[in-house]
């Protein structure tokens, strides 16, 4: 598990505070369009968090840590890493000082963003739609509009204040210092609003604007198309679809209208094409992903060992690219990315994970991604919480003979007796449960061992320095 003592400990105080207040529109919302995303841990630690504070107030009082644990019956790398989330998805912000050896956190909630904004915001509606399907979503989609009110036809015959009011108060006899008191507030104080939720903001550490520019430059689109707004775009559209600065280059070429500007609904449309075109996919898929930052282990560069370089491959790989190299880059088969994707969804393993999980079950497997021994298996890794490489490897390594014996079982229901053969193991396998190793007898046919031969070239590539 990934050591927070730094970070969090339990006696750690805290308060909450809201961006402005928030309605019961804004739980419809967390409910309904942001849970799917976060999770039933977030969406709980953030709903505490807002019935922490009282109604009509902007601050809560000050508790810690042990109180939320035993509150959401999380322990507290539960409550950090949904609180991680809720900062990376824009719902809170986190500020922190010391005071005498008392570490103190303040916990801003962010207001949701609004229907409105959240399905047109081109990042994290397309995620809702991969997450929970078109079905579903278009009922949501539904549930949060309704029918627009057209009032052309009708005449405006509303008053204006001065039709309906008149006022008798002499100006001049406010003084100045009245005036004061009645429209401000003491310098520690702020009204209690309604705020407006800011849209989330990807941090461009992966799009190079001067290789975009230098590749427009014999193309006449003007520098001024390229506005903020469209640069926002770039870097979410680049992110999302894995766009790199060559072909957003095509994709910019194609947005630019008779105006020469770019309108952002073009753009990301287009975006979307080229994806299709690239992927044969609608949208993004969890099978393109790699280990978030939070699981990966402390090695620096490769490491130094073959296991940690081979850990290091498995957190910066895609369980995608895993396969493929499997394959010897050949594109896995639909039917296989499809059983990834179900269990990545389903049972919200990471895909560093996902790709200790697709090592195993090729070799207890005959080298075929058997989609009911690997939701098997991974419904127990999701019971045991398993976040890192490190960890599922260990734990593979510690419950084999468990899973043998679910492999055994699946085999005799099909056929009364088959002879048996002793797998080879995984090289992380095999290198740290070589006591076991040594007591068995290692069999494999010459065609097995063929089907490893793939394996056993991506482990060689990290043996060179």
């Amino acid at each position: 598990m990934k050591q927070i003592w730094n970070e969090i400990q339990p006696v750690d105080q805290y308060k909450i505070v809201l961006k402005g207040m928030l309605n019961h529109f804004d739980q419809k919302v967390m409910s309904l369009l942001y849970q799917p995303l976060i999770g039933p841990n977030c969406y709980s630690l953030y709903m505490t968090l807002w019935n922490e504070v009282e109604v009509n107030r902007l601050w809560s009082e000050t508790w810690n840590h042990y109180h939320l644990m035993n509150f959401l019956h999380l322990n507290l790398q539960q409550i950090y890493e949904a609180r991680l989330k809720l900062e990376g998805i824009g719902l809170l912000k986190t500020y922190t000082k010391n005071v005498d050896d008392v570490r103190t956190f303040i916990y801003e909630l962010q207001p949701p963003l609004s229907p409105e904004q959240f399905f047109n915001d081109g990042f994290l509606n397309i995620f809702l739609y991969r997450q929970i399907g078109k079905t579903h979503f278009l009922k949501l989609k539904k549930f949060f509009s309704d029918q627009r009110v057209e009032a052309s036809d009708f005449q405006d015959i509303t008053r204006s204040f001065h039709d309906v009011f008149k006022t008798s108060i002499d100006e001049q006899m406010i003084y100045n210092e009245e005036l004061q008191e009645i429209s401000k507030l003491h310098g520690d104080e702020q009204f209690i609003a309604r705020r407006e939720a800011e849209q989330i903001k990807i941090e461009n550490h992966h799009f190079n604007f001067d290789i975009l520019f230098a590749e427009l430059r014999d193309f006449m689109i003007p520098q001024r198309a390229i506005t903020s707004e469209v640069k926002e775009a770039i870097i979410k559209l680049s992110y999302l679809y894995g766009i790199n600065e060559l072909d957003m280059k095509s994709i910019l070429l194609s947005a630019v209208n008779a105006e020469q500007t770019i309108e952002i609904d073009e753009l990301r449309k287009l975006a979307r094409d080229w994806y299709q075109i690239e992927h044969q996919e609608g949208v993004p898929q969890l099978v393109d992903r790699i280990q978030p930052a939070m699981y990966r282990s402390s090695v620096k560069n490769e490491g130094d060992t073959e296991e940690e370089k081979l850990i290091t491959y498995l957190e910066t790989t895609s369980p995608r690219q895993v396969l493929m190299d499997i394959s010897d880059g050949s594109e896995p088969a639909k039917a296989d990315l499809q059983a990834i994707e179900d269990v990545m969804f389903q049972q919200q393993l990471p895909p560093g994970v996902m790709n200790v999980l697709i090592q195993y079950v090729l070799i207890k497997t005959d080298m075929k991604l058997t989609k009911n021994y690997l939701e098997k298996v991974a419904s127990h890794w999701a019971r045991k919480k398993l976040k890192t490489v490190k960890e599922a490897m260990e734990f593979a390594i510690k419950e084999d003979r468990q899973y043998k014996q679910w492999v055994n079982t699946k085999d005799n229901k099909t056929q009364r007796r088959k002879p048996v053969r002793t797998e080879k193991l995984p090289d992380w396998f095999a290198e740290e449960n070589n006591e076991k190793a040594a007591q068995k007898e290692i069999q494999n046919t010459e065609s097995l061992e063929e089907k490893r031969k793939r394996l056993e070239q991506i482990r060689n590539q990290y043996k060179k320095g």
